[in-house]
Protein backbone atom coordinates (compact mmCIF):
# COMPACT_ATOMS: atom_id res chain seq x y z
CA UNK A 1 0.00 0.00 0.00
CA UNK A 2 1.15 3.54 -0.77
CA UNK A 3 2.49 5.74 2.00
CA UNK A 4 1.95 9.47 2.42
CA UNK A 5 3.94 11.76 4.73
CA UNK A 6 2.30 14.32 6.99
CA UNK A 7 4.07 16.75 9.32
CA UNK A 8 2.25 17.93 12.42
CA UNK A 9 2.71 20.22 15.40
CA UNK A 10 1.85 18.98 18.88
CA UNK A 11 -0.85 21.04 20.60
CA UNK A 12 -2.36 21.30 24.06
CA UNK A 13 -5.95 20.54 25.00
CA UNK A 14 -7.93 23.71 24.46
CA UNK A 15 -11.42 25.12 24.69
CA UNK A 16 -13.60 26.13 21.72
CA UNK A 17 -11.87 29.52 21.34
CA UNK A 18 -8.43 27.88 21.06
CA UNK A 19 -9.67 25.37 18.50
CA UNK A 20 -11.38 28.15 16.53
CA UNK A 21 -8.15 30.18 16.39
CA UNK A 22 -6.27 27.06 15.21
CA UNK A 23 -8.73 26.68 12.31
CA UNK A 24 -8.42 30.39 11.40
CA UNK A 25 -4.68 29.85 10.89
CA UNK A 26 -5.43 27.23 8.20
CA UNK A 27 -4.70 24.31 10.53
CA UNK A 28 -6.83 21.27 11.32
CA UNK A 29 -6.90 19.84 14.87
CA UNK A 30 -6.03 16.12 14.89
CA UNK A 31 -5.70 13.27 17.32
CA UNK A 32 -3.76 10.00 17.10
CA UNK A 33 -4.47 7.01 19.29
CA UNK A 34 -4.06 3.26 19.26
CA UNK A 35 -2.86 0.33 21.31
CA UNK A 36 0.42 0.96 23.07
CA UNK A 37 0.50 4.75 22.67
CA UNK A 38 -0.95 7.68 24.56
CA UNK A 39 -3.39 9.96 22.77
CA UNK A 40 -1.49 12.77 21.07
CA UNK A 41 -3.19 16.02 20.03
CA UNK A 42 -1.61 17.84 17.08
CA UNK A 43 -2.39 20.04 14.08
CA UNK A 44 -1.65 19.71 10.35
CA UNK A 45 -2.18 22.27 7.62
CA UNK A 46 -5.50 21.98 5.79
CA UNK A 47 -3.61 22.02 2.47
CA UNK A 48 -1.45 19.00 3.41
CA UNK A 49 -4.49 17.15 4.72
CA UNK A 50 -6.35 17.51 1.40
CA UNK A 51 -3.81 15.24 -0.30
CA UNK A 52 -5.08 12.51 2.04
CA UNK A 53 -8.81 13.28 2.29
CA UNK A 54 -9.62 14.44 -1.25
CA UNK A 55 -8.54 11.32 -3.13
CA UNK A 56 -10.17 7.95 -3.81
CA UNK A 57 -6.94 6.20 -2.76
CA UNK A 58 -6.15 4.82 0.68
CA UNK A 59 -2.79 5.41 2.32
CA UNK A 60 -0.66 4.43 5.28
CA UNK A 61 0.22 7.78 6.89
CA UNK A 62 3.82 8.34 8.00
CA UNK A 63 3.20 11.00 10.63
CA UNK A 64 6.11 13.11 11.85
CA UNK A 65 5.45 15.47 14.75
CA UNK A 66 7.54 18.51 15.73
CA UNK A 67 8.48 16.83 19.04
CA UNK A 68 10.55 14.28 17.04
CA UNK A 69 8.13 11.36 17.36
CA UNK A 70 7.08 9.37 14.29
CA UNK A 71 4.00 7.20 13.88
CA UNK A 72 2.52 4.90 11.25
CA UNK A 73 -1.22 5.47 11.11
CA UNK A 74 -4.37 5.19 9.03
CA UNK A 75 -7.08 7.79 8.61
CA UNK A 76 -9.79 6.71 11.05
CA UNK A 77 -12.45 9.43 11.02
CA UNK A 78 -12.93 12.93 9.62
CA UNK A 79 -15.49 15.44 10.87
CA UNK A 80 -16.60 17.74 8.04
CA UNK A 81 -18.14 21.20 8.14
CA UNK A 82 -21.77 20.77 6.96
CA UNK A 83 -21.70 23.75 4.58
CA UNK A 84 -18.11 24.36 3.45
CA UNK A 85 -17.01 20.69 3.40
CA UNK A 86 -13.76 21.59 5.17
CA UNK A 87 -12.22 19.13 7.61
CA UNK A 88 -12.98 20.25 11.17
CA UNK A 89 -11.22 17.43 13.04
CA UNK A 90 -9.34 14.27 12.07
CA UNK A 91 -8.69 11.08 14.03
CA UNK A 92 -5.77 8.83 13.12
CA UNK A 93 -5.33 5.27 14.32
CA UNK A 94 -1.76 4.14 15.04
CA UNK A 95 -0.85 0.84 13.37
CA UNK A 96 1.98 -1.67 13.71
CA UNK A 97 3.57 -4.22 11.37
CA UNK A 98 2.45 -7.15 13.59
CA UNK A 99 -1.29 -6.45 13.89
CA UNK A 100 -3.82 -6.50 11.04
CA UNK A 101 -5.04 -3.10 9.83
CA UNK A 102 -8.68 -2.44 8.93
CA UNK A 103 -8.91 0.04 6.05
CA UNK A 104 -11.10 0.97 3.07
CA UNK A 105 -9.48 0.05 -0.26
CA UNK A 106 -10.66 1.26 -3.70
CA UNK A 107 -12.21 -1.28 -6.10
CA UNK A 108 -11.09 -1.48 -9.74
CA UNK A 109 -13.51 -3.14 -12.19
CA UNK A 110 -11.74 -5.19 -14.88
CA UNK A 111 -12.95 -7.13 -17.92
CA UNK A 112 -15.88 -6.68 -20.30
CA UNK A 113 -19.12 -8.14 -18.98
CA UNK A 114 -21.00 -10.65 -21.16
CA UNK A 115 -24.25 -9.03 -20.01
CA UNK A 116 -23.09 -5.62 -21.26
CA UNK A 117 -22.16 -7.16 -24.64
CA UNK A 118 -25.76 -8.41 -24.85
CA UNK A 119 -27.09 -4.87 -24.26
CA UNK A 120 -27.24 -4.64 -20.47
CA UNK A 121 -25.91 -1.78 -18.37
CA UNK A 122 -23.15 -2.21 -15.79
CA UNK A 123 -23.98 -0.53 -12.46
CA UNK A 124 -21.15 -0.05 -9.95
CA UNK A 125 -22.64 0.19 -6.45
CA UNK A 126 -19.49 0.21 -4.29
CA UNK A 127 -16.28 2.11 -4.91
CA UNK A 128 -14.44 0.82 -1.81
CA UNK A 129 -14.36 -2.29 0.35
CA UNK A 130 -13.35 -2.48 4.01
CA UNK A 131 -10.61 -5.08 4.46
CA UNK A 132 -8.28 -6.35 7.16
CA UNK A 133 -4.67 -7.41 6.54
CA UNK A 134 -1.12 -6.90 7.75
CA UNK A 135 0.52 -3.71 6.45
CA UNK A 136 2.86 -5.67 4.16
CA UNK A 137 -0.12 -7.47 2.54
CA UNK A 138 -2.35 -4.39 1.99
CA UNK A 139 -3.07 -3.80 -1.71
CA UNK A 140 -3.45 -0.35 -3.31
CA UNK A 141 -6.64 -1.53 -5.06
CA UNK A 142 -8.86 -4.61 -5.22
CA UNK A 143 -9.55 -5.92 -8.71
CA UNK A 144 -13.01 -7.29 -9.49
CA UNK A 145 -13.34 -9.16 -12.80
CA UNK A 146 -16.81 -8.78 -14.37
CA UNK A 147 -16.16 -10.84 -17.54
CA UNK A 148 -18.70 -13.58 -16.66
CA UNK A 149 -21.37 -11.24 -15.28
CA UNK A 150 -24.68 -11.71 -17.14
CA UNK A 151 -27.84 -9.55 -17.30
CA UNK A 152 -29.72 -9.64 -13.99
CA UNK A 153 -26.69 -10.93 -12.04
CA UNK A 154 -24.54 -9.18 -9.44
CA UNK A 155 -21.24 -9.52 -7.60
CA UNK A 156 -21.37 -9.12 -3.82
CA UNK A 157 -18.53 -8.83 -1.28
CA UNK A 158 -19.10 -12.44 -0.20
CA UNK A 159 -18.19 -13.62 -3.74
CA UNK A 160 -14.70 -12.12 -3.54
CA UNK A 161 -11.61 -13.88 -2.18
CA UNK A 162 -8.04 -12.56 -1.97
CA UNK A 163 -4.86 -14.09 -0.55
CA UNK A 164 -3.88 -12.88 2.95
CA UNK A 165 -6.82 -10.42 3.04
CA UNK A 166 -10.06 -10.65 5.02
CA UNK A 167 -13.03 -8.68 3.71
CA UNK A 168 -14.68 -6.88 6.63
CA UNK A 169 -17.52 -5.28 4.62
CA UNK A 170 -20.84 -7.14 4.98
CA UNK A 171 -21.02 -10.15 2.64
CA UNK A 172 -24.25 -8.82 1.10
CA UNK A 173 -22.60 -5.54 -0.01
CA UNK A 174 -23.28 -5.25 -3.75
CA UNK A 175 -20.15 -4.39 -5.72
CA UNK A 176 -21.65 -4.26 -9.22
CA UNK A 177 -24.51 -5.66 -11.28
CA UNK A 178 -25.74 -5.78 -14.87
CA UNK A 179 -29.26 -4.47 -15.38
CA UNK A 180 -31.44 -4.98 -18.43
CA UNK A 181 -32.05 -1.81 -20.41
CA UNK A 182 -35.34 -0.93 -22.11
CA UNK A 183 -33.89 -1.98 -25.45
CA UNK A 184 -32.92 -5.46 -24.17
CA UNK A 185 -36.32 -5.86 -22.45
CA UNK A 186 -38.18 -4.98 -25.67
CA UNK A 187 -35.97 -7.33 -27.69
CA UNK A 188 -36.76 -10.21 -25.30
CA UNK A 189 -40.54 -9.49 -25.47
CA UNK A 190 -40.60 -9.25 -29.27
Amino acid sequence: MKHIELKGNVREVGNKAVVKSIRKQGLVPCNIYGSGIENVLFTVTAKDLKSLTHTPNSYIVDLELDNGKKYKAVLHEVQWHPVTDEALHVDFLAVTEEKPVVINVPIVITGHSEGVKLGGKLLVSSRKLRISALIKDLPDTLEVDVTNLMIGKQIVAGDLHYDKINIVSPKATIICSVRATRATAQAQNA
